[in-house]
């Protein structure tokens, strides 16, 4: 089966691209989905992280305070790294295992930090959704009715457009309406079918 690692920066609109190559019958498997069971109290990865950054990052009934933890990360490179190091290991075991599960021409892996967590190798095509960074600061203080300073903290904390654009195989330009969009992931999903089918024969 082929893989596909989707990427792109923050609110560039890849579950808008994820939803619409679902619509097509293609399994999407979401390294954030994976992520957010690997914190659960009852995961390794949640015991981990308590070990690692205290128990001040615990909401009051014992689950983990995502918003705090994000924050740190995020104006604390070394906090970063830390959880980097618990969770992208684990993520990656994941994402293998459940494309594994599926007996498809081809699968979406929607990988945020795909290019940050060095995971090029655990694909077969990697597809960029692109828009410009004055496009990403806007949609994220729109979406989550962040400041223009948290905003860009976030944006910089990844890799540039630059550096994810030169490992793209493929690339949607975010900036269209959705029957174009709609019109550019149908062109591709025919694209990726006659590639798995050549690799299969």
């Amino acid at each position: 089966m082929l893989r596909i690692g989707l990427t792109g920066g923050i609110a560039s609109g890849k579950s808008t691209i994820c939803q619409l190559f679902s619509a097509l019958d293609v399994p999407i498997i979401d390294a954030d989905i994976i992520a957010r069971q690997l914190v659960e109290p009852d995961q390794v990865a949640f015991t981990e992280i308590v070990a690692c950054f205290g128990s001040d990052i615990l909401l009051p009934d014992g689950t983990l305070n995502r918003s705090s933890l994000r924050k740190r990360i995020f104006s604390d490179p070394t906090a970063k790294k830390q959880l980097e190091e618990i969770l992208h290991p684990k993520i990656s075991q994941q994402l293998q295992l459940q494309s594994d599960r599926y007996n498809s021409a081809y699968c979406i892996l929607a990988i945020p930090l795909l290019i940050e967590s060095k995971l090029q190798q655990s694909v077969d095509r990697i597809l960029v959704i692109d828009i410009s960074e004055q496009q990403q600061l806007e949609r994220l203080c729109q979406r989550d009715k962040s400041s223009l300073k948290d905003a860009q903290l976030i944006i910089d904390s990844q890799c540039s457009r630059e550096q994810r654009l030169a490992f793209a195989d493929d690339i949607i330009i975010n900036n269209s309406s959705i029957d174009n969009l709609n019109q550019i992931v149908f062109n591709l999903d025919q694209k990726y079918r006659k590639l798995a089918y050549t690799q299969t024969t």
